[in-house]
């Protein structure tokens, strides 16, 4: 088996004091990594610098889910501590859920939440590993009165302000993580772009399982990716299309960006790539070998290891280039995943 497929290339690890545990402020004041696909050079600057490479009549494709209150804290009738991942919602009060400790934890059992004023009945364990839940208020007011911020488990601190896990153009409520890298952007420096000529679009992917889920299995081919929803309008495939006819650059904001993009893109007869708008289910799992129809740029954050997102990145990259590229950032103290700092990929 070739290495780029083997799960132990992915396989990396950074101190434990560069695992950024709150965003620096201001956002934008954020380090950057700029690798270069061409000269295979490495090279920094601050995040606010990226105005200095992207050209007039480029896309920024920036993803503008917004993260739900998706972590409910709760307990048993025996007042032992439970703790749930909202992951889908199938109806107004049905949510397929992760959820642990699952000892005990069987069809028909009881949760209780928000001080006794929400309760949950578990109606099964479904064939992902996640459970069926039957909550008794409906999802505005579950979100509203017993949901937290779902922060990534290598966050040790508690945030001072939800928003600083929300992007400055948060939008569509969906998520169940931050699409990261685009944390680092503040309004003052998306108005600098826009005033430069850089075409500003927005895309949506919900994260979910598939975004932070690890993969496991020895083949990174084999591992199964979940479905994420998508949504484009028609102004992103105006504005994308528009790009790729005129040769300019597509720069996509984060790995869900280029899995939204790539997932709509199609080759016209005169070999051009672009993209349809569309809205739905994508499990596009990007691995080495994808021809990359759209991207031409990407703009991310470091990546934890075993993640699909650190393989993508690898294949955009190059295995050796992102291997090159993230010891550098630890050899230098960068700081890592999702309140970490950035890199550019050109």
């Amino acid at each position: 088996m070739a290495e780029e497929f083997k799960l132990s290339s992915y396989s990396y690890q950074p101190p434990l004091s560069l695992i950024a545990q709150e965003p620096v402020y201001p956002r934008d004041s954020s380090r950057l990594l700029i690798v270069n696909r061409k000269d295979k050079s490495i090279k920094e600057a601050f995040f606010r610098d990226i105005v200095n490479f992207i050209n007039p009549g480029d896309v920024l494709a920036l993803n503008n889910t917004r993260v739900i209150n998706a972590k409910l804290i709760g307990h048993k009738p025996s007042g032992a501590k439970i703790e749930i991942l909202l992951v889908n919602q199938h109806t107004d009060t049905v949510w397929e859920v992760l959820l642990k400790p699952v000892k005990r934890i069987k069809a028909g059992s009881v949760l209780i939440f928000a001080d006794g004023e929400i309760q949950a009945r578990v109606l099964e364990n479904t064939l992902k590993g996640l459970w069926l839940l039957e909550f008794s208020k409906g999802s505005a007011v579950l979100l509203k009165r017993a949901g937290k911020v779902p922060l990534p488990h290598y966050i040790k601190k508690e945030i001072s302000d939800e928003n600083q896990y929300q992007t400055v153009y948060a939008q569509k409520e969906g998520a169940i993580a931050a699409p990261t890298a685009g944390l680092h952007f503040t309004e003052n420096l998306l108005g600098q772009l826009k005033k430069l000529g850089i075409v500003v679009v927005k895309v949506t992917l919900h994260c979910g399982l598939a975004t932070f889920r690890p993969v496991k299995t020895s083949d990174i081919r084999q591992h199964n990716m979940e479905s994420e929803w998508i949504e484009a309008s028609a102004e992103l495939e105006q504005a994308v299309n528009s790009a790729k006819a005129a040769g300019l650059r597509v720069i996509a904001v984060g790995t869900t960006s280029i899995r939204a993009l790539e997932s709509m893109a199609f080759t016209e007869k005169d070999g051009k790539n672009y993209i349809k708008s569309f809205s739905g289910q994508t499990n596009l799992y990007i691995t080495p070998g994808y021809n990359f129809k759209i991207i031409d740029a990407v703009l991310t954050n470091f990546h934890t290891p075993y993640s699909t997102n650190l393989i993508l990145v690898s294949t955009f990259c190059g295995l050796e280039l992102t291997r090159r590229a993230y010891a550098y950032a630890i050899k230098e103290k960068f700081r890592f995943y999702s309140f970490g700092d950035a890199m550019l990929i050109l």
